[in-house]
């Protein structure tokens, strides 16, 4: 019942940081300077003009009516219809967020492949030459900016060998191979700034985990450190790095927009900032929701695994 309460706790605390969020966002996208009838006619059109496409799109509204009628309708997945294209808003994020999604998973599974492997090899050889070159390599990696790194991939990869295309996109359903080679070199270049920061992590946690005592008695009766790290440690070196991950999710899919524009990905990062230069702000908060939306629930799903990862966390609140 314990557990139960809190996972109710949870989502409450969930749908009410939504809620703000909503309000946050139609706000400021609300007070921006620009008029969206004055910017969509052109400077020439004449008052008239302008009053009658205010009313067309409804932004002659006051402000509480404009913000029941668009946040009402999220939970539907009605968010509105694009200023400039007239069409769904919904349909168009719809179509992008599979492409951000995809760029963001593949990203964070790379670097978990490069990170936990690393940091656990690090912090094993700590008092030796290779875990001090592991620990540079890492801090090396967190230094490198990943529009930077996406560059100089496509620079190797794309330009000089020609492995990999320098940008572009193909849907999963029409040819899945061919979407993880468009996907390699953006996931890449996500993954290794992150993969660099959450080695760092894991190298800490398991350093703390190899002075409990636990592993103490796991060597004491015959296993080896990574044997005792492997079947008793790693469970408890992963609760801190859950916390961390739930963190790099969130930086990955701001890095995913620069990303998406280096690679010419048609993502929801790059529909963001195309909307914002043409101040079709019902896109803009729609996309902002999005975001919004994944980083909560990325928060509220690290939050539940805690208590799966450690049992001990299940009956303390």
């Amino acid at each position: 019942m314990t557990g139960l309460l809190q996972a109710v706790r949870r989502l409450i605390v969930f749908v009410a940081s939504l809620w703000v969020a909503s309000v946050a966002t139609f706000t400021l996208c609300a007070v921006l300077p620009g008029d969206p009838a004055r910017i969509l006619l052109g400077l020439r059109a004449t008052p008239e003009a302008v009053e009658q496409l205010r009313s067309q799109l409804g932004t002659d509204r006051p402000f509480l009516v404009q913000y029941l009628d668009w946040v009402t309708g999220l939970p539907f997945g009605d968010f509105g219809t694009s200023y400039v294209s007239r069409t769904d808003v919904g349909g168009q994020l719809a179509e992008r967020l599979g492409v951000t999604l995809s760029l963001v998973v593949l990203g964070m599974l790379l670097a978990l492949v490069l990170a936990v492997p690393l940091g656990t090899l690090a912090a094993l050889g700590h008092r030796r030459i290779s875990g001090t070159l592991l620990s540079a390599l890492s801090q090396a990696g967190m230094a490198v900016p990943a529009f930077w790194a996406g560059i100089l991939l496509v620079f190797v990869f794309a330009v000089k060998l020609r492995w990999f295309p320098a940008n572009g996109y193909v849907q999963f359903t029409t040819d899945p191979l061919d979407w993880l080679h468009h996907l390699v070199l953006p996931a890449l270049a996500l993954a290794l700034v992150q993969g660099a920061v959450l080695s760092r992590y894991v190298r800490s946690s398991v350093l703390e985990i190899m002075r409990e005592d636990f592993i103490r008695t796991a060597r004491a009766v015959g296993r080896t450190t990574g044997g005792a790290l492997l079947r008793h440690g790693l469970r408890n070196a992963a609760i801190p790095v859950l916390t961390v991950l739930g963190l790099q999710l969130t930086t990955l899919l701001v890095g995913a927009i620069v990303v998406e524009n280096v690679f010419a990905l048609p993502g929801l990062g790059r529909l963001l900032l195309q909307a914002v230069s043409a101040r079709d702000m019902l896109v803009v908060q729609g996309a902002v929701m999005l975001l919004v939306c994944f980083v909560l629930v990325v928060n509220l799903v690290v939050d539940l695994l805690y208590t799966v990862v450690d049992p001990r966390l299940r009956g303390a609140r």
